[in-house]
């Protein structure tokens, strides 16, 4: 019978989709290792071949990884090109177990929102308009600069808001700019943004959980105002 490539199998076999459809935790290792190789050989697909090499190596990770590019060559099916990035993988593997979780601060309030901005807003001399993308936990997935140089519904695109926070899979989010001249006082076009970014969070059901103004030493939260 002769072998089908993988571009042949149902679709939901497939590693590439699966990966896409159900995530990276859903695949073996073998079908991981796969991906990584591109193809097998003309008598198996990737994901046998792989599947073989696993075995001989008692379907241990570490194992593999202890191998060489020689060793890795034997096998029908991988070249010098495919033994390498076998190897780069199972490296990445052990570096990553080797690396801490990165440390995603609680922008949860007000203050810790100042506190988290302010060290880049307070010598500016224009003002900056920043989006901090959340988890439900309060924990910071994204920060970026929306504008810089004034603040209005031309500079601060809603659209792009919504756009960002979708992307990152954030569920909250919070708005942040300075004010140079010193001043708490929010502007009327403060006032229209805050309502309309609210009203479009709604609809996208993302929990905007403030907007705040800082100056060097002080900050408004529209949040803490009661204005949200």
């Amino acid at each position: 019978m002769d072998k089908l490539n993988i571009n042949q199998w149902a679709i939901e076999d497939r590693p590439r989709e699966k990966l896409m459809r159900l995530g990276a935790s859903a695949l073996s290792d073998a079908e991981l290792l796969a991906i990584l190789i591109g193809s097998g050989s003309a008598r198996e697909d990737a994901v046998t071949l792989m599947k073989r090499i696993l075995n001989d190596c008692s379907n241990n990770l570490n194992t593999l990884g202890k191998m060489t590019i020689r060793q890795l060559c034997q096998y029908n099916g991988v070249g010098e090109a495919k033994a390498i990035s076998i190897l780069a993988a199972c490296e990445l593997g052990k570096r990553r177990q080797m690396e801490k979780p990165e440390d995603r601060p609680d922008l949860g309030t007000a203050t810790r929102i100042y506190n988290h901005l302010h060290p880049l807003l307070q010598d500016c001399d224009v003002e900056e308009f920043w989006l901090l993308l959340m988890n439900q936990n309060f924990r910071l997935i994204k920060q970026l600069r929306l504008s810089h140089g004034g603040l209005t519904e031309v500079a601060v695109d809603i659209r792009i808001i919504m756009r960002e926070a979708v992307l990152a899979n954030a569920t909250v989010l919070a708005v942040c700019h300075n004010h140079p001249s010193g001043s708490l006082t929010p502007s009327k076009q403060d006032d229209q943004l805050t309502a309309n970014l609210c009203a479009a969070c709604s609809t996208m059901r993302i929990r905007m959980i403030d907007h705040v103004i800082i100056t060097d030493g002080a900050y408004y939260s529209y949040h803490e105002q009661g204005r949200l």
